[in-house]
């Protein structure tokens, strides 16, 4: 009988930023992948003396690191009475996209990411710093990107898992990338994004190379790194009127939000580099130093979406979907 190796990958309890944990289990061909159980006191996730925690596969992909027939597989983690445990965000993201899921919400969500080489953004001077920002954002030449090989690797391995990773850009800050996840549900697509965001750390270590979601990695006068939301329900893709019913929910909510967009967001949104600061909300028209943008088409076509631009890079993508449902849709007509 022939087989194939499963990768179990887990977002474990580290504070203040969840880190994403793996191991391999062989599998034989047909047989249904099963519950699996890890040791939490090892990823801040139980005590040593109870430390037994449990894998729940939710969520499986083509490998393609591996190749083959070997699969992803994200996880859920339960506690071993098969309640949720503590860390478990998924589970709460789970809840309110089944409740409000007539509003048929969609996300797209802007993941940047920096490359580092050691101690040092990539293809940075060992002492100083590079020329300054202008001609690096979707720039072009060995002098103004750096790390291309490892973004073409990414992108062709979401593509080759099944991933709906809709492009890939140089951002404004050398040594700094993004990519593109959706549209999709919200559920579906934090759950692409956390692949999305393995599969970038997996891929950078064969080329020697780390990838950092750091909001902040290089402090001064450096763009930050976000992980900007987009967002739209069934209503707002008919209506300009929802679009900004939405944007003003959002605003109702401010500091419940930027709570849970990520650790160090004060140290990106600071009303500088195209960000509006934490301690504000203000919504607006083609405006990339607002909280929330509306692109200018949505207003001229009278219809679309909303672009939240508060999150971090290093956000928890469960928790962002599912404050952005919870405070849209319980005040959109359904």
């Amino acid at each position: 009988m022939s087989h194939y190796m499963a990768e179990y990958i887990w977002i474990d309890g580290s504070i203040p930023t969840a880190k994403m944990r793996a191991k391999t289990k062989i599998m034989k061909e047909g047989e249904e992948l099963p519950l699996w159980g890890f040791d939490g006191s090892s990823t801040n996730q139980a005590p040593g003396d109870a430390s037994d925690c449990v894998l729940k596969p939710v969520y499986v992909i083509d490998d393609p690191v591996r190749g083959g027939a070997n699969k992803l597989v994200l996880c859920e983690v339960f506690n071993t009475d098969m309640t949720p445990h503590a860390s478990n965000t998924r589970a709460h993201c789970r809840e309110i996209a089944e409740r409000y899921q007539g509003h048929e919400s969609w996300f797209g969500i802007e993941q940047e990411y920096t490359f580092f080489d050691g101690a040092k953004p990539l293809g940075w001077p060992d002492n100083g710093f590079p020329a300054p920002q202008g001609g690096y954002y979707c720039g072009v030449g060995a002098d103004e990107v750096f790390g291309r090989p490892v973004v073409e690797a990414h992108m062709e391995a979401c593509l080759a898992a099944g991933l709906q990773i809709a492009g890939i850009n140089a951002e404004v800050m050398p040594a700094q990338w993004e990519f593109q996840i959706g549209p999709l549900g919200p559920l579906e697509v934090s759950d692409q994004l956390w692949m999305a965001r393995w599969l970038l750390y997996r891929v950078a270590e064969d080329f020697g190379i780390s990838a950092t979601l750091d909001p902040k990695p290089v402090l001064g006068d450096w763009n930050g790194a976000g992980a900007h939301t987009n967002f739209s329900t069934k209503l707002m893709r008919e209506s300009y009127d929802a679009c900004t019913q939405a944007a003003d929910a959002l605003g109702e909510r401010a500091s419940l939000h930027i709570e849970h967009y990520g650790f160090g967001i004060e140290k990106r949104l600071t009303g500088l580099h195209e960000t509006c600061s934490y301690k504000e909300f203000k919504w607006g028209v083609s405006d990339r130093g607002a909280s929330v943008r509306i692109p200018w088409q949505v207003q001229a076509e009278g219809k679309g979406y909303i672009e939240d631009r508060r999150p971090n890079a290093n956000c928890d993508p469960y928790l962002v979907t599912k404050l952005i449902v919870e405070s849209v849709c319980s005040v959109l007509a359904g």
